[in-house]
């Protein structure tokens, strides 16, 4: 009898792609898949439109469009002065951050290699490690203010270490990572000759704190993969339109891998992405000051209904923890609440690598209309424990 490999059977689905299946069921109000239900900007919008009918709509470069690749060069450089990225052999443009994590992944760990995840992680990273063959260490980011414990980290380096993935700001807790963090992060990938995966897709949404990309740090450019996309910072989440930034060795493996998973990512979106990446800096801060607008609302909604919180420091989600507020799991509680009052969340265990250790947490997603946060307010007020 036909049956799945021991690598996909040792993972599940989504869970957030699922509770939000379960929230069109229920009609409830989604704030567990992160992505807006306010426009794209317009000139973002007519980019695209412009290059459909202008007919880019064939193959690009297997690796990017070169109009795209040297707009992400040159929004790097604009950004973080001194980082100086070659279009031509530094860049590969993929189908969504989602796929330029695996494809690195692929391209750089072999079977049986370790790599370092910090945990609570965002769900994509442990199948991730597991289809590339490499192995999981987990390092527990500690409550309150979510960070990590030295010591635990440099004993999650060993002899097999290969990678470690980094996400700041950070998916779920919303945490920026610190420079001080990140130069021991930096320290332990030189002593052990480890490559970094870093995730700063939320590089934009920040309302504490500076992001300091970890290839900016000294030693840190030939071994680090950086990867981004157009998804959060231009509200574009179904255009799955991502890229890494590696040095040529790395970049040349990652194209390989990159070419036969995707063959490339949608050319008149590619297009529309120069003009994204090429916005003024007010954009971002405007977006930024939206965003916290609703994270103040969505805070403060749970904060009423009895949820215990950490407020996020970037990324546009709310960790929670439920135990003030019922005796059921993690799961069970999710599954109750989207049926009634009708608001989804994510149940934490799908966040770590023991359920037992996300039982009493849920996460919410704030990247709504401050109609649709004033909503699940409403119906968070009515919430029965």
């Amino acid at each position: 009898m036909p049956h799945i490999s021991r690598k996909a059977g040792s993972f599940t689905e989504s869970v957030i792609r699922d509770m939000t299946r379960l929230a069109m069921r229920h009609g409830a109000v989604n704030l567990a898949q992160g992505f807006p239900d306010f426009e794209a900007p317009e000139e973002v919008k007519e980019a695209a439109c412009q290059a459909i009918r202008a007919d880019i709509n064939q193959y690009a470069i297997t690796w990017g469009a070169k109009a795209f690749r040297d707009a992400i060069a040159a929004k790097t450089a604009r950004w973080y002065p001194g980082w100086e990225v070659a279009p031509e052999t530094e860049v590969t443009v993929t189908c969504g951050a989602t796929e330029g994590m695996v494809a690195a992944m692929l391209a750089i760990l072999d079977p049986g290699d370790e790599i370092v995840v910090f945990e609570p992680f965002y769900e994509n990273y442990g199948p991730d490690a597991i289809l590339s063959g490499a192995v999981p260490r987990y390092v527990t980011l500690h409550e309150p203010g979510w960070r990590f414990d030295p010591d635990e980290l440099r004993a999650a380096f060993g002899p097999r270490t290969r990678g470690i993935v980094v996400n700041t700001p950070h998916n779920p807790t919303g945490r920026v990572f610190d420079r001080q963090e990140l130069e021991l992060i930096a320290e332990l990938c030189m002593e052990h000759d480890a490559v970094a995966f870093t995730d700063e897709i939320y590089e934009h949404i920040r309302y504490e704190g500076e992001h300091i990309p970890l290839a900016t740090l000294p030693g840190m450019a030939e071994r680090t993969v950086t990867i981004d996309s157009l998804s959060k910072t231009y509200s574009v989440t179904g255009w799955r339109v991502g890229w890494v930034i590696a040095s040529p060795v790395l970049t040349a493996g990652i194209r390989k891998v990159h070419d036969f998973l995707t063959v490339g990512a949608a050319a008149p979106l590619q297009q529309a992405g120069v003009a994204a990446l090429s916005l003024p800096e007010g954009y971002y801060t405007g977006m930024a000051t939206a965003y916290r607008e609703r994270r103040d609302v969505l805070v403060g909604a749970l904060q009423r209904a009895g949820f215990r919180i950490s407020v996020p420091q970037g990324a546009y989600y709310v960790m929670t923890d439920v135990r003030d507020i019922t005796d059921e799991d993690d799961v069970t509680f999710a599954r109750r609440i989207v049926a009634e009052p009708g608001i989804a969340a994510v149940p934490g265990s799908s966040f770590y690598s023991r359920a037992e250790l996300g039982r009493s947490k849920l996460r919410f997603a704030f990247p709504k209309r401050i109609q649709t946060l004033q909503a699940a307010a409403d119906r968070l007020s009515r919430l029965r424990t």
